[in-house]
């Protein structure tokens, strides 16, 4: 039976060894010969191990050899439905919600980061609409980079790889500098030098991945819980305090308003401002899409990524722009406490945690600092995971070197891991005499990785749909659709490409320079990403020799889920019989 799913063709789903979708119970073996298949079965690819200890990474066998080799993706399908769930609502929300946002209300003020956010708010709902069509039919451990190998170019596709390693390679040592600069917000711990704090940060992060796939998804479901009640309770809060119901002898013991959009005012530095706060937008969402790459370890996409992709549409309204919106109401954007302004680090804090401390609500701005510190960790573990699988990936297809196709016995692809984990020496560099000019010019390589990740799932998906149609195939065929279909997918492209446009003004014409165009310093500073990006897909053609692929050369069966149709139809019948306000709601939700 698995033979017959390794070449395409649909198996026989009574035994119930298999998941209701017809997928194999582990390792991602659709579209491979069937020798390939026994090899990942002798090589313990097809099971999870049967030692608790094992399987967990608990023990010196777990880091064994389970597969090597070209072909093959054979990590574990251990995460669960609300691990999904949780990783879509709140994965992404750490240090560029809570911290980096301090410098967009700094340069554009609270008007321009209310436009910009819901900008790419709009464009990111699209992206992950697209990203989840593309991932319930091709379920592809490792990364999104394959869908432009398949639908778009092979070079760009390498390109895009390389992009996406190198995105999480940069962030996870930025993480960890965050962690360190936002302990410094207790006084005790000033006396604690940054680097003891990178070292400690580091410490949990590498604890963290022993455990795998699986560790990444606890982690991920608990500090996304504590990150949403949190931003609720926060929403909740301060929407008291602006209508003036703080603590007596708080700033916010009288009606509050809206006086920050008055004094100093909505909108910072003109379009120039505008242009400005994109990159932080675009920072602060970046790992929306993770959620793509971990329903390929799940156990049952095709179930649980739709319902998951639907919650992003509340993580962009509720958390992001109306949280931001409220923070803003209440600290202004001029104010010297904010991290990002004129005192960067040194004695500031996110909005968040001074807004609980003018207050004067005791204790809460240090448990805002606390759940903080969390969100940050959080990411730094997803930036492993992210950069590790496509890593895997990009050596299973032969651009990158064999070494990182290992995967041990409790499905970790252990050097991908390393490589990554050891980034986090990075971090250090800030401490050096000539280290923060280095570390400003890695960041300037992360800044605007996450556009081109999404133009290209956009892009992909749009190509998809043609190469679909030109084979004769219909909607009906696939069994999750992009609620807004190719048009969502062209929105958000064309709003990748605006936004683009906007960062290169920005880039041109920076905040805070007296109205003065940029020094050729400054410019590469804020837009290195796109020659480097260039650069890989100069390589990657080099390399290949692959151009452009044609409509009708793409291939849309291999390595396509089989899936119970029986079952898809029955509850396709069962939302069509609902009322419209329930199908409405359940597009949504």
């Amino acid at each position: 039976m698995a033979e017959k799913q390794a070449i395409g063709v649909a198996p026989d789903n009574s035994s119930s060894d298999y998941p209701s979708d017809g997928a194999l119970p582990r390792g991602d073996v659709e579209g491979k010969h069937p020798h390939q298949v026994h090899a990942a079965m002798e090589n313990g690819g097809a099971t999870r191990d049967a030692n608790f200890y094992t399987r967990n990474g608990l023990n010196f066998e777990s880091f064994k050899m389970r597969s090597y080799g070209e072909g093959i993706v054979e990590l574990d399908r251990s995460m669960k439905h609300r691990h999904l769930q949780m990783i879509a609502i709140g994965g992404s929300i750490g240090a560029g919600f809570f911290v980096g946002s301090g410098s967009a209300f700094v340069s554009g003020g609270p008007g321009f980061v209310l436009i910009d956010f819901l900008i790419i708010g709009v464009m990111i709902f699209n992206v992950v609409y697209a990203l989840g069509e593309l991932a319930v039919m091709f379920p592809v451990s490792g990364g999104f980079y394959t869908y432009s190998v398949r639908f778009i170019d092979p070079s760009w596709g390498f390109a895009m790889g390389w992009n996406y390693v190198f995105q999480w390679l940069i962030v996870l040592p930025l993480e960890l500098t965050v962690c360190g600069f936002v302990s410094r917000y207790w006084e005790g711990a000033r006396t604690v030098p940054v680097t003891a704090w990178i070292a400690i940060f580091w410490a949990l992060i590498t604890f963290i991945n022993i455990f795998g796939a699986l560790g990444f998804a606890e982690e991920e479901f608990w500090s996304s819980c504590l990150k949403l009640m949190t931003i609720v309770t926060f929403m909740v809060i301060a929407i008291v305090l602006v209508c003036g119901g703080g603590p007596s002898g708080g700033r916010y013991d009288e009606y509050w308003g809206a006086r920050t959009w008055h004094d100093p005012g909505a909108f910072n530095n003109g379009f120039r401002g505008f242009c400005s706060v994109f990159v932080t937008a675009a920072f602060s969402f970046a790992g929306t899409e993770l959620v793509g790459l971990a329903a390929a370890e799940s156990a049952n996409p095709v179930k649980a990524l739709p319902s998951a992709i639907k919650q992003v549409f509340w993580r962009i309204t509720l958390f992001y722009v109306f949280g931001l919106f409220l923070v803003g109401l209440l600290v202004a954007s001029n104010d010297g406490g904010i991290i990002g302004a004129d005192n960067p680090y040194a004695d500031g804090a996110s909005m968040f945690v001074l807004a609980a401390k003018y207050a004067g609500l005791t204790g809460y701005d240090d448990f805002l600092n606390v759940v903080i510190l969390i969100s940050v960790l959080s990411i730094g573990v997803s930036c492993v995971y992210g950069g590790s699988r496509t890593l895997t990936a990009l050596a299973q297809q032969g651009y990158a070197p064999k070494i990182f196709t290992y995967v041990d016995k409790s499905g970790r692809p252990l050097p991908s891991v390393l490589v990554h984990l050891a980034a986090g020496a990075f971090a250090y560099i800030q401490e050096t005499s000539t280290g923060k000019e280095v570390f400003n010019w890695l960041l300037s390589l992360s800044g605007l990785a996450a556009l081109f990740t999404w133009g290209s799932i956009c892009l992909s998906h749009i190509r998809f749909r043609k190469a679909w149609a030109h084979q004769g195939h219909t909607l009906d065929e696939i069994p999750f659709q992009a609620i807004f279909g190719v048009t969502g997918s062209w929105i958000g492209l064309i709003l990748c490409v605006i936004v683009l446009i906007a960062t290169f003004i920005s880039a041109i014409l920076p905040t805070g320079n007296d109205n003065e165009v940029a020094t050729a310093y400054q410019f590469f500073s804020a837009w290195l990403t796109v020659p480097v990006i260039l650069f890989f897909w100069a390589v990657g053609y080099a390399w290949k020799r692959e151009g452009g692929i044609r409509i009708d050369q793409i291939d849309v069966d291999t390595g396509r889920r089989a899936l119970d149709w029986d079952a898809i139809n029955a509850y396709r019948a069962e939302v069509a019989a609902m009322p419209k306000w329930r199908r409405t709601l359940h597009k949504l939700y």
